[in-house]
């Protein structure tokens, strides 16, 4: 039985164990392993022992499983967290009004139409906007001149280029924004309601937008209106 303890028999240890408490799996590992050692030692050629660099090593290795497992079960405490922060702060945001990635652009019979923003990763120094009608034509253009990085929020005030009234309905936006004279990368934002969530997902709650657009991730909010 001299010689070091075979590293499959470890992973196999920590395989065959539930994983549902980090401790507990930590001190079955550790009993197991003293287990191992007592006979491995029993049972040793008195003329070739193990020598004292050969168990440090062995130690070594089940103190190293050992800690692994604690740090599982820490980083399964931490996401928790994380996932029950990430919920609260999806629960206060119902009923709220958002700045969220998309184009989509709405006018009331009264005029007034739904904010709507850019988001850029760099300053940017020319921005046109321009407002499109359902067969793609643009009907209201805006210069914006130089905008800064970050979310810049805008309102329409619902008029044509020629001064008119804009007939009420849904409406797109076109950005485009340059830099050097060359075109910046930017995400259009559209305005949306949060109007519930959905949890389970992987990566976090779900906000319902009321089909305005696909559920949405926490982190695709932009702005809160």
């Amino acid at each position: 039985m001299a010689g070091t303890i075979n590293s499959n028999f470890i992973n196999s240890l920590n395989i065959a164990k539930p994983q549902t408490a980090g401790t507990r799996v930590s001190e079955d590992l550790q009993g197991s392993f003293m287990s191992l050692l007592v006979t491995q030692l029993k049972n040793q050629d008195p003329l070739n022992p193990m020598d004292n660099s050969e168990m440090t090593s062995q130690l070594a290795q089940i103190n190293t499983v050992s800690g692994i497992a604690s740090l599982n079960e820490t980083m399964q405490i931490i996401t928790g967290q994380i996932d029950a922060g990430q919920t609260l702060q999806a629960t206060a945001l119902i009923g709220k009004d958002v700045l969220v990635p998309g184009e989509r652009l709405l006018l009331g019979e009264d005029g007034a139409s739904t904010p709507f923003g850019i988001e850029l990763a760099s300053p940017a120094e020319r921005v046109t906007i321009s407002i499109l009608d359902g067969s793609g034509q643009p009907v209201r253009d805006f210069e914006l001149g130089r905008i800064a990085a970050g979310v810049e929020s805008f309102v329409w005030d619902g008029t044509l280029n020629d001064g008119s009234q804009a007939p009420a309905g849904a409406y797109q936006l076109s950005v485009t924004a340059l830099s050097g004279g060359r075109p910046l990368s930017h995400t259009s934002l559209n305005y949306a309601r949060v109007l519930g969530i959905s949890t389970g997902a992987e990566d976090g709650p779900r906000l319902d937008l009321g089909g305005v657009s696909e559920q949405i991730r926490l982190d695709d909010v932009r702005q809160i209106l």
